[in-house]
């Protein structure tokens, strides 16, 4: 059975109906610091007290090097094959269309249960949500693009702060006002509750990464995919580092993970965030409010990337004959309650966004091969290659396996229980019932080589600007080079 019988209509027709708005300003600043949110500011003090400052650089860095590789992975089809749904369409054009409805719809509840806030705020959150998505790309762009710089901002500052507090220039007769240095990592200690609390931080790293994916679904609605997202994926690498990696060293070497204002905290107590913690314990009179703001103003940026990612998921899904078809309508006009099981599903279903791509990618080079292309027929190749992908896939298996530990096993010393079991891991069973629900729907099994389309809805590349491109940037001085090869 050749591919075409298993895609719809939707990935036979044009190339999505969406508006191509998004300028090269807006996905740059949105591929660093549009997915900065409540699970770096405020989670990481919850996995600061179960990890320790060590675990916590661990598995970020662990999360962010998987990261790595699944935006490089997702920039190739992206660019080849820009549509609506991003990811979760390539996963049924060269995995399997079960897969790809089981991915769909993880991503609309991983997004749908990501954004809870507290009590009155929610209908503060939920009239500007929809002030911003009413008008479109456009008002999502900006709001992430002003967001994103308030949030990098915010970083920055702190990081310069930290530097300065480490080396006892805080207040005098406060806490950090004689050389401070790492003393953190010595007393209390750089880990705490051992190898299992490491297990516990890499869903914390994980929801705190997730979005990042998003920059590929936003490539279908930029005006120059081929250019933009490039650099885009490219500035995803200063991200980890600079912006998650070290103000996470910072956060590890200023706050005790034994500090109980960390203890029980979670995305809705901003109080408990380490960044505040440090402001505070520091004296830095308004620095903390001021945290308090940025941290209020990523809460809406995550509600907005949900409404976002989530709508044009649902799109795709209903355009698929995946969703009720009323999803797939296009408008071109320009309580304190949560639920700690929809948490879980949010909790692990970033995780299995990744490794779906990264699969994706994998499949994708295969079949290219298989149908007679070469790289040099790509305008746009992961840094790594498939090796890239592959090694995206055997870190997400060991943090699935280190979560399940946990899962079985919880921290504190509580007994295993059914409860806790699914409380943290109730993403699998969610996407296997979504997967065989896909297939018992479509009735499309896992597709060969040889079925795989890398032709239809293929973009049409301007070489001959791409190629000058190239001539320009061997042109450059080796110092120019580099800067364009970084950034």
């Amino acid at each position: 059975m050749a591919v075409r019988s298993c895609l719809s209509s939707a990935e036979r027709g044009p190339i999505g109906n969406l508006n191509a708005t998004m300028k090269p300003r807006h996905l740059h600043t949105i591929a660093i610091g549009g997915y900065i949110g409540a699970g770096l500011f405020v989670g990481s003090g919850a996995a600061l007290s179960d990890g320790g400052p060590a675990a916590l650089l661990l598995a970020f860095g662990i999360i962010g090097i998987m990261i790595f590789n699944v935006v490089y992975a997702l920039g190739e089809p992206a660019v080849m094959f820009p549509v609506s749904g991003g990811f979760y369409t390539y996963s049924a054009r060269f995995i399997n269309p079960s897969l790809g409805f089981a991915m769909g719809w993880n991503c609309v509840f991983q997004w749908a249960t990501s954004g809870v806030s507290v009590g009155v705020w929610i209908t503060i959150f939920w009239f500007a949500i929809v002030a911003v998505n009413i008008f479109g790309t456009l008002g999502y762009t900006e709001e992430e693009f002003w967001s994103s710089l308030l949030k990098l901002i915010a970083i920055v500052l702190f990081m310069i702060i930290g530097v300065e507090l480490c080396c006892g220039g805080g207040p005098a007769g406060g806490k950090y006002d004689e050389y401070w240095g790492a003393r953190t990592f010595y007393n209390p200690g750089a880990f705490a509750n051992g190898f299992k609390g490491l297990c516990a931080v890499f869903v914390t790293a994980a929801f705190a990464f997730s979005g990042t994916e998003l920059v590929g679904l936003a490539a279908a609605e930029s005006e120059n995919p081929a250019k933009s997202l490039p650099g885009a994926v490219k500035q995803v690498f200063w991200r980890i580092t600079l912006f998650y990696i070290l103000s996470l060293l910072f956060v590890g070497l200023l706050v005790e993970h034994t500090d109980e204002r960390l203890l029980g905290s979670g995305l809705s107590d901003s109080q408990a965030s380490p960044f505040v913690i440090a402001a505070k314990d520091a004296g830095l009179r308004g620095f903390d409010s001021f945290m308090n703001v940025v941290i209020l103003v990523s809460v809406i940026s995550i509600g907005n990337s949900g409404v976002y990612g989530g709508s044009r998921t649902h799109t795709a899904l209903a355009e698929q004959d995946y969703a009720p078809k009323f999803f797939a309508y296009i408008d071109n006009s320009s309580g304190e309650v949560v639920l700690a099981w929809l948490q879980a599903l949010s909790g692990l279903a970033a995780l299995f966004t990744w490794g779906s791509i990264c699969l994706a990618h994998i499949r994708f080079r295969r079949a290219w091969k298989y149908h007679g292309h070469t790289l040099n027929e790509i305008p746009f190749t992961a840094v790594f290659g498939v090796y890239g992908s592959w090694l995206g896939l055997i870190l997400l298996f060991l943090v699935l396996v280190a979560q399940l530990a946990v899962a079985l096993y919880p921290l504190g010393g509580d007994p295993p229980s059914a409860e806790a079991f699914f409380q943290a891991y109730l993403a699998l069973p969610v996407v296997l019932v979504f997967w065989i629900g896909g297939f018992v729907w479509k009735r499309a099994g896992w597709l060969r080589t040889q079925q795989m389309d890398v032709n239809t809805n293929r973009r049409v590349v301007d070489w001959d600007r791409i190629n000058g491109e190239k001539a320009r940037v061997a042109a450059m001085p080796a110092w120019r080079r580099t800067i364009h090869v970084c950034f």
